[in-house]
């Protein structure tokens, strides 16, 4: 009797764990398969996504246009969140047919390599799905698709970028659209590892539009001039192919970013004490 109760338990055991692993479609006759430009994902990374969504025979059309959200889970805290509206309204999506979109994303430091239960890599659950953007109560949301995905640390030699001075202590709000943030005074500085070879830098940012009009913002490698820019938009994100000949012969180089005005809290917005001088907010800088 006990072997026979045992065999039962087993066998629910087994359909339990079984019916736990499909994670199947909320939305009728939608798949979806994600893919990354990099083979090896690791934390600081940007790196190109692909959504390729299909539609099968038994789809039926969507009454309304869609957002796709598309968040990175490391357990409980949401590490990216890169939501979208498909350039192919959902409402005109058809059967049996395919639709591919193409991202780009952050993927934030998260790792610590000296947490002494590391064993080398860690894990994300990457969960899209679509939601109505003007319902707030959060009940349109439909999971499409739910994945674990290993992330490495990144490779040896990985420029480094130590925030050097006119930077104030970073900054973090889950409800804002940058996440984390550092505000820099009028001018600051950071000191980047030279790789000596051709490398990427993004910069990702925002300017206080309402504190400060036509703010023009200047970046600088060591001496030289890259960009100067007003932004018409609060948040910006600006991409440069970075030759290795700009950043000299040193082992490391100096990244500079100023504002020709600056502004302080408690001068601008009612009820702020804030005295600090503030020039804007940067969400990250990668050099990779």
């Amino acid at each position: 009797m006990k072997r026979e109760v045992r065999l039962l338990f087993l066998i629910a055991a087994v359909v339990l764990i079984a019916f736990g692993c499909q994670k199947k479609s909320q939305v009728k006759g939608v798949e979806l398969t994600v893919s990354f430009a990099e083979p090896t994902l690791s934390d600081n990374l940007i790196t190109d996504v692909e959504y390729k969504w299909k539609t099968s025979a038994d789809f039926k059309k969507m009454d309304r246009d869609y957002n796709v959200f598309v968040h990175f889970w490391h357990g409980n805290n949401s590490i990216v969140q890169d939501d979208y509206f498909p350039e192919i309204p959902t409402s005109k999506w058809e059967m049996s047919k395919e639709y591919t979109f193409k991202r780009r994303i952050h993927i934030p430091p998260f790792i610590d390599e000296f947490d002494p239960q590391f064993k080398g890599s860690e894990t994300l659950r990457l969960s899209v799905g679509f939601y109505n953007p003007y319902d707030r109560s959060g009940k349109s949301e439909r999971e499409v698709l739910s994945k674990k995905l290993k992330f490495v640390p990144p490779p040896l030699g990985t420029p480094e970028v130590i925030y050097e001075s006119g930077w104030y202590d970073q900054e973090f709000n889950q409800d804002s659209p940058l996440k984390q943030w550092r505000w820099t005074a009028k001018e600051a500085k950071c000191v980047i590892d030279n790789p000596k070879r051709d490398a990427l830098l993004v910069i990702k940012g925002s300017v206080t539009l309402h504190a400060v009009k036509d703010q023009k913002v200047s970046f600088k490698i060591n001496d030289l001039t890259l960009d100067e820019f007003i932004s018409s938009q609060d948040i910006f994100e600006k991409s440069y192919s970075i030759k290795k000949e700009m950043l000299g012969d040193k082992d490391e180089f100096t990244l500079t970013i100023s504002v020709d005005k600056s502004w302080v809290p408690a001068k601008v917005l009612p009820d702020s004490k804030d005295e600090r001088e503030l020039g804007i907010m940067v969400s990250f800088i990668y050099f990779r």
